[in-house]
């Protein structure tokens, strides 16, 4: 899904986001949203929990991915955070090509924005946001209910899908990305924060 190209703007980053998360339900199949056991059921791939000083991180074992969330979290911020590195994890390999930054957002804040994204996409679809919407579930605790995420992540998708008119507040920090670390010493980590603008993608 990803184009081959080197010019890719960020709203096509974003549609291609959208497209992978519509994808992974599709092959999931899920009637009651996107589990743990899900991703984790899915070839080279390893869920574990951990008290961590953010909400998770991914990367490469040699073997497998790893995805390590936080055993403070909730349920719905740990099924957030598990799809928002999944979508690191398909990122790997066109990152580069994928978000090449611009004068707003560096390319590691776009990585980060994509995978929220993602995330939000692939817990909370468009469609099925907009036909609870339309009978009549518009509360914002009974949507996060409803769709087993958090009440954040629900405000977020009401204003990219033009539900509502509401600015989200910013979020927490959500991830750390693997950097180069010696073979022999542990896996070390960075802290990734992005700054978000008002969205308006959707």
């Amino acid at each position: 899904m990803t184009p081959t190209r080197d010019d890719i703007t960020f709203d096509e980053a974003l549609r291609v986001a959208e497209l992978q998360a519509t994808k992974l339900i599709e092959l999931l199949v899920p009637d009651d949203g996107i589990k743990e056991s899900d991703i984790a059921g899915l070839p080279r791939i390893r869920v574990v929990y951990e008290p961590l000083s953010v909400s998770g991180m991914s990367h490469w074992s040699g073997t497998e991915w790893v995805i390590a969330l936080n055993s403070n979290d909730s349920w719905a911020r740990q099924r957030f955070t598990l799809l928002h590195e999944f979508k690191h994890i398909i990122d790997h390999g066109s990152t580069k090509r994928l978000y090449a930054g611009s004068s707003r957002a560096t390319a590691a804040e776009q990585a980060e924005r994509a995978a929220d994204y993602f995330a939000g996409c692939a817990l909370i679809p468009k469609r099925r946001l907009k036909a609870v919407w339309g009978q009549g579930i518009q509360r914002i605790a009974d949507l996060a209910a409803h769709f087993g995420a958090s009440e954040h992540a629900v405000r977020v998708r009401l204003d990219q899908t033009k539900l509502n008119a509401s600015t989200d507040a910013q979020p927490p920090t959500r991830c750390a990305r693997p950097v180069s670390t010696p073979w022999q010493r542990p896996q070390r980590f960075r802290t990734v924060q992005p700054r978000y603008a008002r969205r308006t993608f959707a």
